[in-house]
């Protein structure tokens, strides 16, 4: 049986390697650091932007019309980062030309009166300071989009999170499938980065792909201004870059980060795949190098409240990354990493769910929050008492009749996330996984789906009050497919100011230091509007103000 996951490292592992982001790769003391500005650099712009995702190529147009030269790094092989394979639903409203159109009503003031009250659990948490100044942007932010290219559908869409009314609008998916990496049908968000990769290309951006930042410089380890960053590029060579006016924290978030995403909710443990991954990663790199100079976390509370869940249900099962809206087709660019595109469009009438114990746990055709704490219940397993371990869909060869599925490859993943078998006891003995840390108990799944049977015969779920009709599980061969819950978007992180400016513990600017999109903390809006919101702030306060002290 495989052992469990290497990113399941200890706490003493993560506060080094957390100081080894903060000090970089030359391995530069903190009494060093202050001595790195006399040092030659081989790059320099006005403005640095860490990433190249939606808040890092709005804050660099942004930064390019108001005269600052730009340079944007990504360690990834194209820009994009999760905006990508995004759905491309953009939140903006305030009355812009998109909702007169449609005969919506809105204003800055309703946008910030939505998205501060107090019965709603997406906006009782957040700072006032960052809603305002989104709000204030919000309409012009929404022209700005479509002056730098983007195209958005004739539509409106909600109202949907805290909204009271329509402001969600669908960017018009990229034409070009080549430069498309998950299924046409869902993956709009390329329309909005590659509009905005033009729009910073023709204005005169430079962007280095394949390059990892690995320290942000600053004149002393606590104080002083940002002074650039540090990085390493394809060849494992240092590359060392000077910001005259501003570096932005555009990194994306912490969710793919086991360690630094359990300071938020300590049952998110290995397990739990990354929405958008393995395109981009959410590594906390930006939050762990801004902290390393000083930087203060911000609305931790947003990370885990349970309206806008951190962990979803697995739609696509048999596969490791089931979100909803993502689908990875057999010729994407990058499908030797994502390893199969899943069995779509279950009817839980088919199939249960069970633990790594072989037990049902709740009522599989549920999504909501109840659902998922089940899923991440302590069973009593005394080497997995955080987080629930694998979840796995059980059905046989009806169900896939009555699916019209095919169980084979590049649908499924049998290097460990879909099992088959002629015997209940067989499938159980089968399963193999890198986080199922022992067999499953034969016997325990046996009895579960004899249980279960009983039920699907009288109409009535005693234990979970699934409604009926649903069907037995009998015929072989039987099937288990991975279904585990996936961690979504990061809800909280860097403190700034209403003008994206980071801060430290103290509540001080830390002069030439921004942070944008979901590395950026005190505001819980799932989605793209206020990721090119407070890039496009970021940008423009670097470049007309990134100088004064």
């Amino acid at each position: 049986m495989a052992k469990r996951s290497k990113t399941d490292v200890s706490r003493r592992d993560f506060l080094r390697k957390s100081a080894t982001v903060g000090a970089g790769a030359t391995g530069l003391s903190s009494g060093e650091a202050g001595a790195q500005e006399t040092g030659e650099w081989d790059e320099t712009a006005d403005f640095v932007t860490i990433g190249a995702g939606v808040s890092g190529l709005a804050a660099a147009i942004s930064a390019l019309e108001h005269g600052a030269s730009v340079l944007l790094i990504d360690e990834n092989s194209d820009i994009g980062g999760h905006g990508m394979v995004s759905g491309g639903l953009v939140h903006l409203g305030g009355g812009h030309s998109k909702q007169r159109a449609h005969g919506v009503e809105d204003s800055a003031e309703k946008v910030f009166q939505d998205w501060i009250r107090p019965d709603h659990a997406l906006a009782r948490y957040n700072d006032r300071d960052l809603v305002r100044a989104f709000a204030d942007e919000n309409a012009s932010t929404f022209e700005w989009l479509v002056a730098n290219g983007v195209s958005f559908q004739d539509r409106m869409v909600g109202p949907q999170m805290a909204s009271t009314v329509q402001r969600q609008v669908y960017t018009v998916q990229w034409p070009n499938k080549s430069e498309i990496y998950t299924s046409v049908r869902t993956r709009r968000g390329s329309g909005l980065v590659r509009a905005l990769e033009a729009s910073a290309r023709n204005k005169g951006a430079r962007i280095l792909l394949r390059h990892r930042m690995t320290s942000i410089v600053r004149e002393h380890p606590r104080s002083g201004r940002v002074l650039g960053i540090e990085a390493t590029n394809s060849d494992g060579h240092r590359v060392r870059i000077r910001a005259d006016k501003g570096v932005l924290v555009a990194t994306g978030g912490h969710s793919s980060n086991v360690n630094l995403r359990r300071v938020f909710d300590a049952r998110l443990t290995e397990e739990y795949y990354v929405a958008g991954d393995p395109y981009s990663r959410k590594s906390g790199d930006g939050e762990i190098a801004a902290m390393a100079i000083g930087a203060s976390l911000w609305g931790t509370a947003n990370q885990t409240n349970e309206a806008e869940r951190c962990l979803r249900k697995a739609v696509h099962i048999g596969c490791k990354y089931g979100y909803a809206s993502l689908h990875w087709p057999a010729d994407s660019p990058i499908f030797d990493r994502v390893g199969a595109s899943g069995l779509t469009g279950v009817d839980w009438a088919n199939a249960i769910l069970v633990t790594q114990l072989g037990e049902r746990f709740y009522d599989e055709t549920a999504a909501d929050y109840d659902f998922i704490a089940a899923a991440m219940a302590h069973r009593g397993d005394p080497d997995k008492r955080n987080g629930g371990g694998p979840i796995w869909a059980i059905f046989d060869r009806d169900a896939v009749e009555r699916q019209e599925w095919d169980p084979t490859p590049p649908n499924v993943d049998l290097d460990g996330y879909f099992f088959r078998a002629d015997t209940l006891a067989e499938l159980a003995a089968a399963i193999d996984n890198p986080f199922q840390p022992r067999a499953m108990p034969a016997g325990t799944l046996e009895n579960t789906v004899a249980r279960y049977n009983t039920f699907a015969d009288t109409g009535v779920d005693i234990d979970f009050g699934k409604a009926a009709p649903f069907f037995k599980i009998q015929t072989p061969p039987f099937y288990a497919a991975w279904s585990t819950p996936l961690l979504h978007d990061s809800y909280t992180g860097l403190r700034t100011n209403a003008s994206a400016q980071v801060m430290d513990y103290q509540g001080e600017v830390i002069l030439g230091l921004y942070c944008a999109g979901e590395c950026q903390g005190g505001f819980n809006q799932h989605g793209l509007g206020r990721s090119v919101v407070f890039g496009r702030v970021a940008g423009r306060h670097a470049a007309l103000h990134g100088r004064e002290a």
